[in-house]
C-alpha cells in the first residue's frame, strides 16, 4: 500500500515550503539572484539544505516559483493603477510609472527580475513577465486606437517596445542613486504612443 501523508505531515511540509520561499524572497531582495544559493536559502529558512531539495530540484526552479509570485503581485498592482480614471494613454503611463516606483522601492530584487544574469529557466520566466506587462499595456493602447484618442498602430508591437525601453531605462536607477531618467518616462511613453505631452502639445 502506498504511503499517504497525514494532514499533519502535509501541513508541516507546506509550512516548510512557505518558509523556504520567504527566505528566498528576502535573499533575492538583499543579494539578488547571485546571492540566492540553495545553501544560503536553507540557512535563512533554518532548515537543512536537503530540505530545500525536497521541495525544489535546484536554485533555478526555486527562483522561478518566487518570480511567479512576485510577478503576480506586480501585475495586480499595475492593473489597479490602470483602472483609475483617465484616457487610455494615461492608463498606459500609469502602468509603467507604477511599476517603476515599485521597482525603485526594492531595487536589488527588481534588478534580479529585469536584468541580472540568471539561469535559463529564470530567463524564460523573465520573458513571460515582460509579455504579461506588454499585454496589459496593449489592452489600453487598443482602447485608445478604438476611440480615436491614439493614432492607428499595432498595439502589441508598441507595448513591447515600451516594455523594452522602460526596462532599459530602469537598469541605471536600479544600480545607482540616479533616478532622473525615471522622471522622463511619462514624456517618452506619451510620445511613443503617438500622443502629446504637456511641454510639446
Amino acid at each position: 500500500m502506498p504511503y499517504r501523508r497525514t494532514p499533519q505531515v502535509q501541513a508541516r511540509l507546506d509550512a516548510q515550503r512557505a518558509a523556504i520561499l520567504d527566505a528566498a524572497a528576502e535573499l533575492l531582495a538583499e543579494r539578488g539572484y547571485a546571492g540566492c544559493s540553495v545553501a544560503a536559502v536553507a540557512d535563512k529558512a533554518g532548515v537543512a539544505t536537503g530540505s530545500v531539495y525536497k521541495h525544489f530540484p535546484g536554485k533555478a526552479e526555486l527562483v522561478v516559483e518566487l518570480f511567479r509570485g512576485v510577478v503576480n503581485r506586480e501585475v495586480e498592482a499595475v492593473r489597479r493603477a490602470a483602472e483609475l480614471p483617465g484616457d487610455p494613454a494615461e492608463r498606459v503611463v500609469a502602468v509603467f510609472e507604477t511599476f517603476a516606483v515599485r521597482a525603485l522601492k526594492a531595487p536589488r530584487r527588481a534588478y534580479a527580475l529585469l536584468a541580472e544574469p540568471v539561469d535559463a529557466p529564470v530567463e524564460a520566466e523573465r520573458i513571460v513577465f515582460r509579455r504579461v506587462f506588454r499585454d496589459v499595456a496593449a489592452e489600453h493602447i487598443r482602447g485608445g486606437v478604438g476611440q480615436g484618442s491614439l493614432p492607428p498602430q499595432d498595439a502589441v508591437l508598441t507595448a513591447a517596445a515600451i516594455v523594452g525601453a522602460v526596462t532599459e531605462v530602469l537598469i541605471g536607477p536600479l544600480t545607482t542613486d540616479n533616478t532622473d531618467a525615471v522622471a522622463e518616462l511619462r514624456t517618452f511613453i506619451l510620445r511613443a504612443l503617438g500622443g502629446s505631452d504637456a511641454r510639446h502639445p
